[in-house]
């Protein structure tokens, strides 16, 4: 019998990882801390992982160190593992460089967060991770709390048999943050999942003086170009690494996962394409469009790096007319956001038929609601749709939004909703948590809380 739990998405995401760490290195910066915080308690009270030892847990000074003592033990042969966002990340990208260079399977667990810019945010959004995508280090994303487990799995069983390590992100507090009650992962099953034979392979790559070798030299024009290029087939072999995890993660779980999820009609005309947390609205109100006989879909992208040409295809309906990319990031200057230039990529290569529109949206965790999702599908019926636009605000200096509809009630019926609201340090927010938490571990009910 499956146990399940009631929990956010970073105590989801920590349970994932602390299965397939030896060393975890942290530094804590919101919203992440908790991860590193859940994983320091379970070593502290003698948790095992998958190979019958607690995590050995090292606090840095900062997260440069943080990603530097993962990189020291990657060297040494140990799997390692750190959490972190935002500026935190910022400071782990020199590192991150060479520890893809190295092809070392490490993996760091981002809530991912708004990069300071003109004003400082603590809440969701991609300038983070998008800023990491040069680092050859493979990008994941989860769309809820259930998926910040199977697919955190994912991340490590991948970065184990793929020798290319992962970054696996969720929205910060919009799904960090969000209780939902979940299947928890038997650590028994993941433990069967493990390519042993590709482990023993980093493990002998390991720095030790029974096994004397050279590394981190110094290349001239002579010979780099030729050594960045010869870890093409890593990258070339990883999309097909992690279909096959989540293939048997759907096995193992019963929900179905692949590189890009679709969801909606078959024969679908417009589609929509987003990473992270958008995916449940938009499901949600594909359903309710659905039922109105519309032809509309949702193509969610979970690996976004290396990016899965054939897996994006294949999803794709053949139907379809035109499409919406959505970004959650700002990328000031350039011809369009990162998501939206890569499938702009794709489609130019092998589908030139079909228009593509770009959308900014939820910077700093702004809502994105069903009235928004239907009004980007409505944009794409008009003579001339919009294209690099915004949703969810009215920006009345550059008039590059699209007009904020009335809002639909998709709840469907039923389910019981209620909002409670607290002064600062009242303990109301502690409180909830506990209440919704109760809930769900002692009833046979289905629950979700945010808090705000």
């Amino acid at each position: 019998m499956v146990k399940k739990k009631t929990m956010d998405g970073n105590e989801a995401a920590a349970y994932a990882s602390y299965a397939f760490t030896e060393v975890a290195a942290i530094y804590p910066i919101t919203p992440s801390s908790p991860m590193a915080d859940f994983v320091d308690q379970w070593a502290a009270s003698g948790m095992k992982n998958i190979f019958g030892q607690p995590v050995k847990l090292i606090e840095m000074q900062s997260e440069a160190g943080a990603v530097a003592s993962m990189h020291g033990s990657l060297d040494g042969g140990s799997l390692s593992t750190s959490y972190t966002a935002s500026q935190g990340m910022m400071l782990m990208i020199p590192t991150m460089y060479r520890i893809a260079g190295q092809l070392k399977p490490g993996v760091i667990h981002v809530a991912s967060r708004n990069v300071a810019t003109n004003n400082i945010s603590i809440f969701a959004e991609h300038s983070d991770v998008m800023a990491c995508r040069q680092t050859g280090f493979a990008l994941l994303a989860s769309s809820n709390t259930q998926e910040c487990m199977d697919l955190g799995a994912v991340a490590h069983l991948s970065a184990i048999k793929g020798h290319v390590p992962f970054l696996h992100f969720f929205d910060g507090f919009r799904t960090s943050h969000e209780i939902q009650k979940v299947d928890l992962l038997n650590y028994d099953d993941l433990a069967k999942l493990v390519d042993y034979e590709e482990l023993e392979k980093f493990r002998k790559r390991s720095l030790n003086p029974e096994r004397p070798l050279l590394r981190t030299v110094g290349l001239n024009a002579d010979t780099y170009f030729q050594c960045r290029e010869v870890m093409n087939p890593y990258y070339d072999n990883l999309p097909d690494v992690v279909e096959a995890y989540m293939g048997e993660m759907s096995k193992l779980t019963g929900r179905e996962y692949h590189n890009v999820n679709y969801y909606g009609a078959p024969d679908a005309e417009l589609v929509l394409v987003g990473m992270g947390s958008v995916a449940e609205t938009a499901a949600e109100t594909i359903d309710y469009l659905l039922a109105q006989g519309q032809k509309v879909g949702y193509l969610n992208v979970h690996l976004y790096r290396p990016f899965p040409v054939k897996h994006f295809l294949e999803q794709l309906p053949e139907t379809v007319k035109a499409i919406t990319v959505l970004d959650r990031t700002k990328e000031p200057g350039a011809v369009g956001e990162p998501l939206y230039e890569d499938v702009c990529s794709v489609l130019k290569e092998f589908r030139n038929d079909i228009p593509v529109y770009a959308c900014r949206f939820g910077l700093a965790c702004k809502d994105t609601t069903p009235a928004q999702i239907v009004t980007m599908y409505d944009n794409m019926r008009k003579a001339e749709p919009a294209n690099h636009y915004t949703i969810g605000i009215e920006d009345d200096v550059t008039f590059r939004s699209l007009p904020i509809a009335e809002e639909l009630d998709i709840i469907p019926k039923g389910t019981v909703s209620c909002k409670f609201w607290g002064l600062g340090s009242d303990g109301t927010v502690g409180a909830n948590k506990n209440t919704i938490k109760i809930i769900g571990d002692h009833t046979d009910k289905y629950v979700q809380a945010y808090f705000e």
